[in-house]
């Protein structure tokens, strides 16, 4: 059995992570580090894995197992690998975003590879470390990538999208109080959200010299988890080709999926899935994409990758059913 260790375990992603290794024909949960909660049962802070999960979380790390993910906050997994050592042989997902940027991927002269399965997933079946990509970031370029790589992106893209009240973390906050979320919307960090540079780094990537400007809306929804994308920009070709790009681009994505109808929320979340929708008005190209913000947006590409990265088949442990209502 591959043996995987957690980092930061209390959290929400960490929690995810768990329910997912717990059910994982190939792998063993070794520790569930959480220097705030060491010796106190794992089902006490993620209470639904009550006779799932008998383990306890501890301060002390395994330096020798196969699989470490780290689900701490931004700019501590940096920290924390400064301070710990792990085997060679120890291949690390980090879930935060101190290694997406290609300046912050090279650390103690290992590099990090960003974690998109659907862009670059021979590169991840070869690496020991993994970047793995954000929320907002994997559904806008899932929504996104098609175009690139056939250097369609000639103008300004415009990207309105909403996540649920998970995406700030467990710790709370005066924008994740219920009575403040509830019945409420908000923009934040309208224009300047971090995840625009990794978008950016995967769009030159495909597409060399893209250079426009990406409008990028977030908002704050009053639901737990979820995030739809809308994206729109000038496309001059018709519709029946636009789906073509994507169909053709997507085609061997066990998780990605084009729609012909449109799509909401409800039939990706508690998936690993991203559903694409297009539709075409005048010269303008809309892309819908959805996605589980804790899933897809987060420890369930995590397992994607580790599945890649160890030989294993990418959907394994995956097979998640979204629930109709």
């Amino acid at each position: 059995m591959i043996k995987a260790g957690i980092v930061g375990g209390a959290g929400y992603t960490a929690g995810e992570l768990i329910r997912l290794l717990v059910n994982h024909s190939k792998v063993a949960l070794d520790f569930v580090y959480s220097t705030s909660n060491a010796g106190n049962a794992v089902y006490a802070v993620h209470q639904d894995l009550l006779g799932q999960i008998d383990m306890k979380f501890t301060d002390k790390i395994n330096p020798t197992i196969d699989v470490l993910f780290l689900c701490l906050g931004h700019g501590n997994s940096k920290k924390f690998l400064e301070q710990h050592q792990f085997s060679k042989n120890t291949k690390i997902i980090d879930l935060s975003n101190d290694f997406r940027l290609k300046n912050d991927a090279v650390f103690q002269g290992n590099e990090f590879v960003y974690g998109l399965p659907e862009l670059q997933k021979d590169k991840i079946k070869s690496a020991n470390y993994i970047a793995n990509p954000g929320c907002f970031a994997t559904a806008i370029q899932l929504a996104l990538l098609p175009l690139a790589k056939h250097h369609l992106l000639h103008d300004s893209v415009h990207i309105n999208a909403t996540t649920g009240s998970t995406g700030a973390g467990v710790s709370p906050g005066e924008t994740t109080h219920f009575s403040w979320r509830d019945n409420n919307f908000s923009i934040y960090k309208a224009f300047t959200h971090q995840h625009l540079g990794e978008i950016n780094e995967s769009l030159i990537a495909l597409q060399s010299g893209f250079s426009e400007e990406l409008f990028f809306i977030p908002n704050r929804g009053n639901f737990s988890r979820g995030i739809f994308a809308s994206v729109y920009l000038k496309f001059e070709d018709t519709l029946e080709n636009a789906y073509k790009l994507y169909e053709d681009f997507y085609k061997d994505a066990q998780f990605t999926h084009i729609s012909k109808l449109p799509i909401h929320l409800k039939q990706v979340v508690n998936t690993n899935n991203c559903f694409i929708h297009l539709e075409k008005h005048n010269n303008t190209l809309l892309i819908t994409s959805a996605i589980d913000n804790l899933l897809k947006g987060a420890s369930g590409q995590a397992i994607q990758n580790m599945n890649l990265m160890l030989g294993l088949n990418e959907s394994e442990g995956l097979n998640l059913k979204a629930t109709a209502f």
